[in-house]
């Protein structure tokens, strides 16, 4: 038996004991909370009590409320949507470096108070492997609040969970990541949904040239572009385009990083 096999066998054996309890999936709609819940759903048939629960929040794209609609359909999910407010409620305004551990306790503190509304105990959510070893400050509330993290804890890295959901046909499969847009900003800048909300429109623009790995960080006045290096010929063959689109936006300096698409950019020098 391979290692993926016998990490596949820990996986759904801690599943189930959770499915047959009854469960909420924080779901995102991403690839890892997306075979989370199919994962949980398939162990706990059709009598089980699964909650497919997602934030609807302004630092992700609007689109992904629709998203994640879709894709809890298509696992056959109860699907709950619960607002939130992170600049408001979190204190992340200021962007600080433990931005992502506030968010967590916030959005986390509110999925505890549904679960307790439904009457449920346990709390899924998709940290896979592979976050544990870089920074990701939301784990330490994620710890804190007592939500449970199975792939991590079978140990499924993120190619392995790709490669589960494209066994199961999750249309997810191989959706790149899209965090939070306030990863876009360097910390201690100050956060407001105008900016927020010019990203997210510069990053949908840049998608629609077909490129798979979009981010567009700000730094101020200069708008620097992460594209996976493969995809930079793409970039200079539109580079009139995307000038014009993105200095539309307020941003008179435009970069393309020659380092290319890496997750976590702006958390060089934040120690793990």
């Amino acid at each position: 038996m391979t290692e993926y096999e016998e990490k596949k066998i820990r996986l759904k054996d801690q599943i189930q004991a959770y499915a047959e309890e009854g469960c909420i999936v924080a779901f995102s709609g991403g690839v890892d909370s997306s075979l989370l819940l199919k994962l949980v759903c398939e162990a706990a048939g059709k009598s089980g009590r699964i909650y497919a629960v997602t934030m609807q929040t302004r630092l992700h794209p609007v689109c992904e409320i629709e998203h994640a609609k879709k894709v809890a359909e298509e696992i056959g999910a109860s699907h709950l949507v619960i607002p939130v407010d992170e600049l408001e409620e979190a204190g992340i305004r200021q962007n600080p470096p433990d931005r992502c551990y506030l968010c967590k306790k916030n959005l986390f503190t509110k999925i505890l108070q549904k679960a307790e509304e439904l009457g449920i105990q346990n709390i899924l959510e998709g940290t896979n492997e592979d976050d544990l070893h870089v920074y990701r400050p939301g784990l330490k509330a994620i710890r804190e609040l007592g939500v449970i993290s199975p792939l991590a804890e079978a140990g499924f890295t993120k190619e392995d969970v790709r490669r589960l959901a494209e066994e199961y046909g999750l249309s997810v499969s191989d959706r790149p990541a899209a965090p939070c847009l306030a990863t876009r900003f360097p910390y201690g800048a100050a956060l407001s949904y105008e900016e927020i909300q010019k990203v997210e429109q510069g990053e949908a623009y840049l998608k629609g040239f077909g490129l798979y790995n979009v981010r567009l960080r700000i730094h101020g006045e200069i708008a620097r572009i992460e594209v996976d290096t493969g995809e930079f010929p793409v970039l200079l063959q539109y580079r009139s385009h995307i000038i014009n689109y993105i200095r539309h936006l307020g941003y008179p300096y435009i970069t393309l990083d020659l380092e290319g698409f890496r997750s976590g950019s702006m958390d060089v020098g934040i120690p793990t």
